[in-house]
């Protein structure tokens, strides 16, 4: 009875098995194909973006989620003055691009929308560095996105589709022009960056204030350093490649100018700041300044003396 009972088993496993394995694998064959029929849609590495978003339980989702619908209004409110607005007005294309740095921003919950900005804030103590990464993953998420989206917007209403910053080799091999142009236009944006949103009080008018001061910095840095495309942001020149030559690029100066010399011009602009006002760098305090510190102790007048005459 015992023998019977364990063939018996044996046979229903079997059984059970020769009905499960057709059904698994025409289970596979449809995965399969919808990945094939998807994959040519999704950008590389969106989905590693997107999975970035939910590390340490998704305690960062919130700033992922900041940063992605930021570049995403950011690239679209910006890009389009000279292509779908003012195009035959240099003034119109100015305030245009102004006004979309303000509703990107606004709209967005104030992210970061930069690589190299997020480096520096986690530089000077003002993020950690998951916080940091993940606010990093939902830019590029964003870029990924925004470019197809608006280009199927611009077919749909017969625009000018919108362009981005593209580094060129020729006569630039390594990229050395082209990179030395981001790292001081970033160390520029990064001095303006700080000096409106912590050195200046423009009262109850400060938001609109200094987020038109920074959309005007912006734009003169983008006409007064071009040689990058310009993008004085890691993150459109990498996108705009994916989305225009469907990879990643391949050409080491692509990298050193948008990454390593965008990334080396926040962080020299993070020590500069640290001089001048304070506070740490990687957490580590500097041997020199704070040189405000200094201004303001020199300025205050001495103390009377309480001693009685």
């Amino acid at each position: 009875m015992i023998i019977s009972s364990s063939r018996g088993r044996i046979l229903f496993h079997c059984f059970h098995f020769l009905l499960l394995v057709p059904s698994t694998m025409v289970l596979l064959s449809f995965l399969s194909s919808v990945y094939q029929q998807l994959a040519p849609m999704v950008p590389p590495g969106l989905a590693v973006c997107i999975a970035s978003a939910f590390i340490e339980d998704g305690k960062y989702l919130q700033a992922f989620r900041h940063e992605f619908v930021g570049t995403l209004l950011m690239i679209g409110l910006t890009f389009s003055p000279g292509k779908w607005i003012g195009a035959d007005s240099l003034a119109v294309a100015w305030v245009a691009h102004a006004l979309g740095v303000i509703a990107s921003d606004r709209i967005g919950g104030g992210p970061h929308v930069n690589p190299a900005v997020t480096a520096s804030m986690f530089a000077l103590g003002k993020c950690s560095y998951s916080e940091g990464f993940v606010r990093i993953m939902g830019t590029m998420a964003g870029g990924l996105v925004a470019f197809p989206v608006f280009k199927i917007l611009a077919e749909s209403m017969g625009w000018t589709p919108l362009g981005g910053p593209e580094f060129d080799p020729k006569d630039d091999e390594e990229g050395i022009a082209a990179g030395f142009s981001e790292f001081f236009a970033m160390i520029l944006l990064m001095i303006l960056i700080y000096t409106v949103n912590w050195e200046l009080n423009f009262g109850r008018f400060h938001y609109w204030i200094k987020q038109t001061l920074t959309a005007v910095g912006i734009r003169y840095l983008i006409e007064t350093f071009p040689l990058a495309g310009p993008a004085i942001n890691p993150m459109l020149g990498t996108t705009w490649y994916i989305f225009a030559y469907g990879g990643f690029p391949d050409h080491l100066g692509h990298y050193f100018t948008y990454w390593v010399s965008s990334f080396l011009g926040a962080i020299v602009a993070s020590y500069l700041y640290a001089i001048y006002a304070g506070g740490t760098v990687f957490g580590k305090t500097l041997p020199i300044g704070p040189i405000k510190g200094e201004a303001k102790a020199e300025a205050a007048p001495a103390p009377e003396s309480k001693k009685k005459k």
